[in-house]
């Protein structure tokens, strides 16, 4: 792709987060069924914390292009490392976990991921109307996101809402990052650290987990409850290296595409 097209995807993709990031908090939002599901906020949930962290990345990668045309490549050296590195060690790396996870379980047994009595709550989703849901100055703030809410309403109508939603979710979110990975080379860190940093990232959500469950009694995702303690630290284990191994093919991805134009991050001279 040209400079200029890079430019155009990237701010597209940008707003489709956005969207996604403004919208899904809405759902149900008046709704008491949906207690369980908003209680904890976004952060309990891998797949709203994935859509906020594509957000970011996009963003900054946005920001990485307009700068570069305005003030040139050499002096923005540390957007341009930071968005390689924001893009290798978690935004491929969660994104395309995600999408493995959860169509692997939600196809082997839906009620260990996502029980069916959400179903009954995202039908709402292309019958609500714009006015209840975008305020008139987050309209005026990004008329674009609203732009693609209005298209979607459009060809989204007579769909299953509630699988057409699990499709947003879960399934976009990894043709935008492997569009991402062969659209520009990005240059990998170590992988000590590429993997210190992507495994940091993973205790971390771990111990969001465990900490809500210690509060509520409640599992975040109704599989752990099927599991043993033991069981729970095998399915942690087996998600990290999950986690490190698409994390290494990232990296193939990366060089079978650039070759030796693209150096390790360290490296760099």
């Amino acid at each position: 792709m040209t400079k200029t097209t890079t430019c155009v995807y990237h701010f597209l993709v940008l707003n489709w987060y956005i969207f996604l990031n403004y919208y899904i908090p809405h759902i149900g939002k008046d709704e008491e069924k949906l207690k369980e599901f908003h209680d904890g906020g976004r952060s309990k949930y891998l797949t709203l914390l994935n859509l906020l962290l594509q957000a970011v990345f996009f963003g900054v990668a946005c920001l990485d292009d307009v700068l570069k045309r305005i003030v040139g490549r050499k002096d923005i050296k540390f957007i341009t490392s930071f968005r390689d590195l924001l893009f290798t060690t978690l935004a491929f790396p969660i994104s395309t976990f995600v999408f493995l996870v959860f169509w692997t379980l939600f196809h082997y047994d839906r009620s260990l991921v996502y029980p069916e009595g959400l179903d009954d709550f995202f039908p709402a989703w292309v019958n609500h109307a714009m006015d209840h849901l975008f305020p008139d100055d987050w309209r005026l703030f990004n008329p674009l996101s609203v732009l693609l809410w209005k298209i979607s309403s459009i060809t989204m109508k007579g769909l299953h809402s509630e699988l057409l939603v699990l499709h947003l979710l879960h399934t976009s979110i990894l043709p935008f990052s492997l569009v991402e990975a062969i659209l520009r080379p990005h240059h990998y860190p170590s992988k000590k650290l590429g993997l210190a940093l992507l495994g940091t990232c993973n205790i971390a959500y771990i111990i969001r987990i465990l900490w809500r469950y210690s509060q509520t009694g409640n599992w975040v995702y109704p599989v752990f409850a099927y599991l043993s303690p033991l069981g729970i630290i095998i399915f942690f284990s087996a998600a990290y290296i999950l986690n490190a191994g698409i994390y290494l093919l990232g990296e193939k991805i990366n060089h079978w595409k650039w070759g030796a134009t693209v150096k390790p991050w360290m490296k760099k001279k």
